[in-house]
């Protein structure tokens, strides 16, 4: 009777996917992804607006900016496998309106503690929508190769969306107050949450044995405490803040005593045997160094385009357009590559590509050369997004579809974890080669080296100060110091995506398309076949 029941809910699963209106599926995930990919960006350009308005303190304003981030990224494995469990469509309709709901309060707030509860709630809500939309997709598209065209359209969607937010919100806020950056996403919302209850299919995991609660709040507090840690190292703090080492330990303890308890459990809240499979725990570890090596150095280098080049915000963002186009096509192209290349060729060839357009970037000195940055960021683009894709299309194609929203859960905390751990580690390289050059500035006093050492943005307010050919100096000193710092770094970056580039080896040669639940029957072999198996 069990064996029965299991083959009748296998032919319904991959049912699923045979309709005709998988496409449009795939649009309405598109839109709910590019939704929270614009909300995580598009705050960036409204913080002065939002600093003169609200008024907000230091950690304030730093939890403004971070809470989403740090909530979203907390909470991925909670709601994959929670969706897994009652119903992905479910969890993602839920996201829908709490980040409508959310953006609207977010756009009312009249103090810093409501604007900081409403972006964490968009946190909440968005920790909701991403591993959904994967998993959702990895539903309706039991082919491999239209998955493969499906995977690339959305990784295409995310690029778009980064890129986006920041330009959004420059438009809105010259039109408009800077609670419109959050009031935009609730008619999108209003129009979303009918359209994926009418278009999107109820899919969920097999359901057996109770769902781990413990496991899941033990996995979310892990990995608040290590996200939190990771972000404040990057952002320059000392390790004996209260802050930093001490919720790192404890996310760190957390998450092995997790691990220690998934192990144990006859029905684990994350399958950690998805992990012996090569070929996925390969594709988490290329998520998380592609991720470590160029996120840092985005940040760096918007500093370099604005501080040492002169460039103003909207103009460093029109400077890093190449980029996001490039991450488009290698995005719409990477279907066809991965059937021609196979997933061990692409990934290595797409860190390969971007660690020459990293060591082509060290040629940037201090004056501008667009014609050289514009080549390198095309090459780095298309090189990061093929990694990605390929990466992501073989860790979602290894993982059984049950657990489809815990291994898009671990997708996606890989790739935030691989962000914070990037900012922070290429942030230390930045500034240990970057403070040295300020030491022994002619007449400039050593208390000035030691503040000017700490940012390229704080040596230029020193300077401002001292004045005078001394302050002329160090701002020389520090612009040499800083270029000098950003090819360090580079260069570190290019050693990371080499390592990524040797990691990759461990993938399948060439896409295995026969895989179970590939098939896809019409509606008369689907009935035929389920009237035989209640028999």
């Amino acid at each position: 009777m069990s064996g029965t029941t299991t083959a009748a809910a296998a032919l319904r699963r991959r049912a699923a996917g045979a309709g005709a209106n998988r496409w449009v599926v795939l649009v309405v995930l598109c839109v709910s992804l590019l939704l929270v990919a614009v909300d995580a960006t598009v705050l960036h350009v409204a913080v002065p607006a939002v600093t003169e308005d609200l008024k907000p303190g230091g950690i304030e304003l730093l939890w403004i900016v971070d809470v989403y981030p740090l909530v979203c990224a907390s909470l991925l494995i909670l709601f994959g496998t929670l969706g897994d469990r009652v119903g992905r469509r479910r969890i993602l309709l839920l996201g829908y309106a709490l980040f409508g709901v959310a953006s609207g309060v977010a756009a009312l707030a009249d103090n810093a503690q409501v604007l900081i509860a409403a972006r964490a709630l968009l946190g909440v809500g968005g920790a909701m929508i991403m591993p959904a939309t994967l998993s959702i997709l990895r539903q309706v598209f039991p082919d491999r190769r239209e998955r493969a065209l499906a995977i690339g359209i959305w990784s295409a969607v995310a690029a778009v969306g980064a890129a986006v937010g920041p330009l959004l919100g420059g438009f809105l806020l010259e039109h408009f107050w800077w609670g419109s950056v959050f009031l935009v996403n609730i008619p999108l919302m209003l129009v979303s949450l009918p359209v994926g209850r009418l278009l999107l299919p109820e899919s969920k995991g097999d359901g057996e044995g109770p769902w781990d609660v413990v496991g899941a709040l033990m996995a979310a507090a892990g990995l608040f405490g290590v996200v939190l840690g990771v972000k404040r190292l990057g952002g320059g703090e000392s390790l004996g803040s209260l802050l930093t080492v001490p919720p790192l330990v404890v996310g760190v303890l957390l998450l092995v005593g997790f691990v220690r308890r998934q192990r144990r459990r006859t029905h684990p809240l994350v399958d950690l045997k998805m992990f012996a499979r090569p070929a996925f725990s390969t594709s988490v570890g290329c998520i998380v160094l592609a991720m470590l090596a160029l996120v840092g150095l985005e940040l760096i280098a918007a500093q370099y385009l604005q501080l040492v080049l002169g460039l103003s915000p909207l103009e460093t963002g029109l400077r890093l357009l190449p980029l996001t186009f490039a991450a488009m096509a290698a995005g719409l192209a990477g279907a066809r590559m991965l059937r021609r290349f196979g997933p061990r060729r692409m990934v290595c060839f797409g860190f390969c590509l971007t660690a020459f357009a990293v060591v082509l970037l060290t040629a940037m000195g201090r004056t501008d050369d667009c014609a050289l940055m514009v080549a390198s960021f095309v090459l780095l683009g298309f090189g990061l997004e093929t990694t990605l894709f390929g990466a992501y299309e073989s860790m979602l194609s290894e993982a059984p579809q049950d657990q489809a929203g815990g291994a898009a859960a671990i997708g996606e905390t890989s790739y935030q974890l691989g962000a914070g751990i990037g900012i922070a580690l290429l942030g230390t390289v930045m500034n240990a080669a970057y403070a040295p050059g300020l030491s022994g500035v002619p007449g400039v006093p050593a208390s000035a080296s030691a503040s000017a050492g700490h940012s390229l943005g704080e040596a230029y307010e020193v300077a401002g100060r001292l004045g005078g050919s001394a302050g002329v100096a160090l701002r020389h000193a520090a612009r040499d110091a800083f270029v000098h710092g950003l090819h360090v770094t580079l260069l570190v970056s290019a050693g990371l995506l080499l390592l990524g580039a040797v990691m990759a080896l461990r993938l399948p040669r060439v896409m295995q398309c026969e895989e179970a639940g590939a098939a896809v029957e019409v509606p008369a072999q689907r009935d035929a076949a389920e009237s035989r198996v209640s028999v």
